[in-house]
């Protein structure tokens, strides 16, 4: 899963990440006997009421073709999956073989393999942020108190020279909730400061936004397309930990190194400097302009906030060496057989981080298993069983896609030059590191009260014995953070479900420790490898589910809509015309 681009380099990537072991199972005592009981009681009731759910075909889902394809994905021969690799190039033909052993055809043209043209920028010069405040000098130094970056492409610097330095709030434009913080300001060669999150998380008020809930306003993606709309030179947002979501050393990390843009946004409108400041920075930037940091963002919070001067002007520059490269996405289709020119895609991110040169063998071997060989496991079973039951009534395109670890750039590629029309496409249903922990009573639901879709889906868990859930952390922005989220942007409702923490004999203290254990110690570390002692009835089950979901959107004439105040509701609005 996505968070921030790593610093890790293209196959160009010389990168790191992967491997895992899951917790020992927990000593059965007299007092979990009758749980347990309860649970196979459970387990049995589920069992009849499957019958419920859209057939899946054959003996349904395969647990042990499931760990076959972890395994083989997941193994040292693969060398943690980096694109540009001889291991990505290794995952590219395994997934290939493997749809075209199924029957499926080939997803772009006459072809299963979608180019991805990547552009890589590394930092070759960064200056210090020279302010000037009506006379008064103030110097913000890299990494201590900011960090800049450009994604301008070109090996000449990357500059603002004396640009007036301007607090513009959360720095979002959003109709649907009557919100502007550009309004009535021309940014043209300015630098606008912007708070990170977005006001609903801010005052906690479930009417402003999504409440504490992020929505894409809040990502600091966002904030920098939006400057760039508005024309203005650089964009810094402020961080603070609690609204970002992680503390200022993973911003040190994330862009101290490489970074990647597609070819295809060559053409893209960008500030020239994009960047961070520290909370602290800001406070005292704030202070020198004689201004109030907290007293300004409880302003921000405020609908109807009018931007603010901060009388100062600002310098800086950052130049770039760039190379270029390809990766792949990997496509392939089970056309309809009623309504062909319709689609339902099923999508999960094949790369992984690679290796890390400086340890040796399997040691330096970031596999990846849970993040995403399982998610990738998951799509190949999917598309089996699609195949297995034969072509529904829309076209059902399964995308294993490519650069989600740098930026969720495979998706983006696919959004740019998509197979089906945004307007033609119904669903789009994303797997990205699955639940291997065991059976759960709850399905998880990032993005929760996003879609239509999540009918659905609570409808197919109903009839499992199960019910979805909010994720547990809402604040951080899970949504945006995986490669639906591209697909989302074009206005394709977008479901991003997996297995709940609610085990459903061990309990729900048990999921949430296996969850903190697995971010803590596995989670984009050489410790995320597969394990035989993975319980994966849990993947039987969520796989069912998804099945039940896809297969019923691609079986109807039903098109699934974006909830009212759905912040990309009016862009599938437009597209459906």
């Amino acid at each position: 899963m996505y968070r921030l681009p790593t610093t890790f380099a293209l196959a160009f990537l010389l990168a790191a990440c992967g491997g895992e072991s899951a917790p020992e199972p927990a000593e059965e005592t007299p007092s979990e006997q009758s749980a347990i009981d309860t649970a196979a009681a459970e387990t049995a009731a589920m069992d009849s009421n499957r019958q419920s759910l859209p057939e899946v075909p054959g003996d349904g889902v395969s647990t042990e073709r499931f760990a076959r394809d972890v395994r083989t994905l997941a193994s040292d021969e693969f060398a943690g999956r980096a694109p540009g690799t001889r291991g990505g190039r290794m995952t590219i033909d395994y997934l290939v073989r493997e749809f075209s052993e199924m029957g499926l055809e080939p997803g772009y043209g006459d072809s299963y393999l979608q180019p991805v043209p990547m552009i890589e920028l590394t930092n070759a010069e960064r200056s210090a942020i020279a302010v000037d405040l009506q006379g008064e000098s103030m110097t913000l130094s890299y990494p201590e108190q900011m960090v800049i970056n450009s994604r301008r492409l070109g090996t000449e610097p990357h500059a603002i020279e004396d640009s007036e330095v301007v607090f513009v709030g959360y720095g979002i434009v959003a109709p649907e909730y009557d919100w502007n913080d550009y309004e009535g300001l021309d940014v043209e060669g300015k630098t606008v400061v912007i708070l990170v999150n977005d006001p609903g998380f801010a005052t906690g008020d479930e009417s402003l936004f999504n409440g504490r809930a992020m929505t894409y306003y809040g990502r600091w993606t966002y904030k920098y397309e939006e400057a760039a709309r508005q024309g203005a030179a650089a964009a810094l947002v402020v961080h603070e930990t609690e609204p970002a979501s992680y503390p200022w050393e993973v911003v040190i990390n994330s862009w101290s190194g490489a970074e990647f843009v597609l070819a295809s946004d060559e053409s893209a409108p960008r500030v020239a400097l994009e960047g961070w400041l520290t909370v602290d920075a800001a406070r005292d930037l704030f202070s020198r302009a004689g201004l109030d940091y907290e007293q300004q963002k409880e302003r921000a919070k405020q609908p109807g906030f009018e931007w603010v001067s901060l009388n100062a002007r600002a310098n800086a520059k950052v130049r770039n060496s760039t190379r270029r490269g390809t990766s792949y996405n990997v496509l392939a289709q089970l056309p309809g057989s009623e309504r062909p020119a319709e689609a339902v895609i099923y999508m999960a991110h094949w790369d992984h981080l690679g290796r890390n040169l400086a340890r040796s063998g399997s040691e330096g071997i970031y596999n990846g298993a849970v993040d995403n060989a399982s998610g990738t496991a998951g799509l190949l079973e999917l598309a089996r069983l699609n195949a297995a039951a034969g072509p529904a009534e829309r076209t059902q395109l399964f995308a294993a896609v490519t650069l989600e670890e740098y930026g969720l750039l495979g998706s983006r590629q696919y959004a740019n030059d998509p197979v089906y029309p945004p307007g033609m496409t119904a669903a789009a249903i994303n797997m990205d590191a699955m639940t291997v922990l065991g059976p759960t009573h709850d399905v998880t639901v990032i993005g929760y009260g996003s879609s239509e879709l999540e009918e659905i889906l609570a409808s197919a868990a109903e009839r499992q014995g199960r019910h979805t859930e909010r994720e547990p952390s809402p604040e951080a922005g899970y949504y945006y953070r995986s490669d639906h989220f591209n697909l989302a942007k074009i206005g394709i409702p977008a479901l991003y479900a997996k297995g709940g923490v609610d085990h459903r004999e061990k309990g729900r203290e048990y999921g949430l420790e296996w969850q903190a254990q697995y971010r803590a110690e596995r989670y984009h570390k050489t410790a995320d490898t597969y394990g035989e002692d993975w319980d994966l009835r849990g993947v039987a089950e969520d796989l069912e589910l998804l099945y039940a979901v896809g297969r019923e959107v691609a079986d109807s004439d039903r098109w699934p809509e974006w909830y009212e105040g759905n912040e990309f509701k009016a862009i599938r609005e437009e597209s459906r015309k």
